[in-house]
């Protein structure tokens, strides 16, 4: 009898110390696994978009590979068609010196606290149309389905919120004429607001955009970035895993250079 007492003593304690091992197991997994996510979904993220640094951006690019027999704005005026140009700068996640458009949202992970989730697509087509001081006509294509961001969860679930399987183009069209108020002249910046409708998913909404534009030797540099509610295009905020909420509005961006069409 006495046996058979120590030996469930002994099998008691030796439980108690598997669990005890895998509690600590269980702790340090979960610290790694927090530190792991993180790590994953609170990278850095690039700036916002400004006008100073897309001029910087795009006179690095223009010095290196300028050509004595290349034309400017000055021999012939500025007026006519411009189009975006994606051949100029690089793309990256990190540092994109080309044309771009993308978003900005505020996040709050489990147990790390708020991030910024930023997303970009370099695949664009547009053009815009200036006569005199005035933009005429404003057309620009984004193709959300080439939309990248820091992590691979984030790519999934911003492809599945926007339905990009069905809606994979989102397209401004500007609605009222821009007064820039005097004939761009290079180096002068000039801001302005962009009246017009703005498509996502299928669905088409008034906007109005403010722009921040240069003309830069042979280009035109503009940049803008505007606050979007996303229900109002019927688009629900992405989910997953350590994503607590995120927030229902963000940060429309865009960096474009524009050359003669």
């Amino acid at each position: 009898m006495a046996d058979t007492d120590q030996d469930a003593l002994d099998t008691g304690a030796t439980r108690r110390r598997w669990l005890i091992i895998g509690g600590a197991i269980i702790g340090v997994l979960v610290v790694v696994g927090a530190a792991a996510l993180y790590w994953y979904l609170n990278q850095p993220v690039p700036e916002e978009v400004s006008l100073e640094g897309a001029v910087a951006d795009v006179t690095a690019t223009e010095t290196s590979s300028q050509s004595s027999t290349t034309t400017t704005p000055a021999e012939f005026g500025v007026e006519g068609v411009w189009v975006v140009d994606t051949s100029i700068g690089d793309f990256s996640f990190e540092d994109a010196t080309s044309s771009f458009a993308g978003f900005r949202i505020d996040e709050e992970l489990a147990s790390i606290g708020a991030t910024t989730a930023v997303g970009r697509t370099p695949t664009l087509e547009g053009s815009l149309t200036l006569d005199g001081t005035t933009i005429t006509e404003t057309s620009f294509t984004a193709d959300l389905s080439a939309i990248v961001t820091n992590a691979s969860r984030r790519d999934s679930a911003v492809q599945r919120a926007l339905d990009t399987g069905t809606f994979p183009i989102a397209a401004f069209t500007l609605t009222e004429p821009i007064d820039l108020g005097t004939i761009p002249e290079d180096g002068i910046p000039v801001s302005v607001i962009a009246v017009g409708t703005l498509e996502i998913k299928g669905v088409s909404q008034p906007v109005e955009i403010p722009l921040e534009t240069q003309l830069v030797g042979e280009l035109i540099v503009v940049v803008g970035a505007v606050d979007i509610t996303f229900a109002d295009w019927g688009v629900q905020m992405p989910t997953s895993p350590g994503v607590v909420s995120v927030e229902d509005h963000g940060i429309l961006e865009m960096q474009l250079f524009l050359t003669r069409g």
